[in-house]
């Protein structure tokens, strides 16, 4: 080096404009997603703005257009890997649409929620979609007041207005029950989600109304807290007495993972000596390694509609918000004893 300062000049689209022979409105068509621009300007826009290291001002832009083309996500946690799963295909889901994802994590309270969202409000956003994480009705107040949609993932919450879309918990706690009484247990456990989440909630009422139906009390329900660490010791208290449950329902894969781990440091075999059946069928859940059955959420199906309620109440002035619920279905692996003839 020759000591000289090395300076960086900031490109702008006047000289991106002034390189491909073109109108700075033409440029600025070029760069934003949904505008109009023949296939010729294209490519002689991208061509200089490529040569001259351009790159475009999408907050500026947003600031002139209004809409910053960015939807915030929040999510509790990404430990789970049902998460990570969803938010790869919500990001490749909105990307498709000229859409791109901001990501915030907030413990599970409305609260930290809230707080979170307010930054995201800071950055322009066009949109919020709350994955398994509740808002404050004053924060749905504002953010209608705003102008900003609201969808909650993977969580109901009733009354604020709110869009949701979950899985059918309901049925899916109730198909769990009937699987497990058809294989002739008697002595059913319940680990299930928090009870603070619809999610939580809904897969229990589903599954204790079955069992209820058959005059069957469950051997016990406890609230796992969707944490690995709270499931395990749960499942270690389950064992502890001379009797012990011969199903053991848990309320998703990330928590049953930690059951099956204790089961068999206490020397039992899941499927054989204990059915253990989860719910989410995350990729872990087909691993030879716990090979687990489960009920199957819809993610797919989940972010599809999500997207599209998300997008169509940006787009459209008298969007109102829905609830949708997807059915799902019952994944057979050996964790659980498949009953004769079972038809799902």
């Amino acid at each position: 080096m020759d000591g000289r300062l090395m300076t960086h000049t900031k490109i702008t689209s006047a000289q991106v404009a002034a390189r491909a022979g073109v109108s700075q409105s033409a440029v600025s068509r070029v760069f934003t997603p949904g505008a109009s621009a023949s296939r010729k300007t294209v490519e002689k826009v991208r061509k200089a703005a490529e040569e001259l290291g351009y790159r475009p001002n999408v907050l500026a832009r947003a600031m002139v257009s209004g809409r910053s083309r960015i939807i915030g996500v929040v999510v509790a946690y990404l430990e789970n890997q049902f998460y990570p799963v969803a938010l790869e295909l919500l990001s490749n889901a909105l990307q498709a649409r000229g859409y791109h994802i901001l990501i915030f994590t907030a413990p599970n309270s409305s609260d930290a929620v809230d707080l979170v969202v307010q930054d995201l409000m800071d950055y322009q956003i066009d949109g919020i979609i709350a994955a398994s994480v509740s808002m404050s009705s004053d924060l749905a107040h504002r953010a209608r007041t705003a102008g900003i949609p609201v969808v909650l993932f993977n969580r109901a919450q009733e009354g604020e207005g709110f869009s949701n879309v979950t899985a059918a918990n309901v049925l899916g706690g109730a198909q769990v029950a009937k699987f497990l009484l058809a294989g002739g247990h008697d002595r059913i456990a319940h680990i299930a989600g928090w009870q603070g989440s619809s999610t939580g909630r809904d897969r229990q009422a589903g599954f204790l109304a079955v069992l209820e139906n058959a005059d069957l009390e469950p051997w016990a329900v406890v609230d796992g807290m969707y944490s690995r660490a709270a499931a395990g010791a749960c499942a270690r208290d389950l064992l502890r007495g001379t009797e012990r449950p011969d199903a053991i329902f848990v309320g998703n894969d990330h928590m049953a993972f930690a059951v099956m781990d204790v089961l068999r440091a206490e020397g039992l075999m899941p499927g054989q000596d204990i059915s253990v059946v989860g719910f989410d069928d995350v990729p872990l859940a087909s691993w030879g390694a716990y090979d687990l059955t489960t009920f199957r959420q819809p993610v797919n199906r989940m972010v599809e509609s999500t997207v599209d309620i998300i997008l169509q109440q940006i787009e459209t002035d008298d969007a109102q918000p829905c609830s949708v619920e997807i059915e799902g279905e019952l994944i057979l692996r050996s964790s659980a004893r498949i009953p004769e003839g079972w038809v799902s």
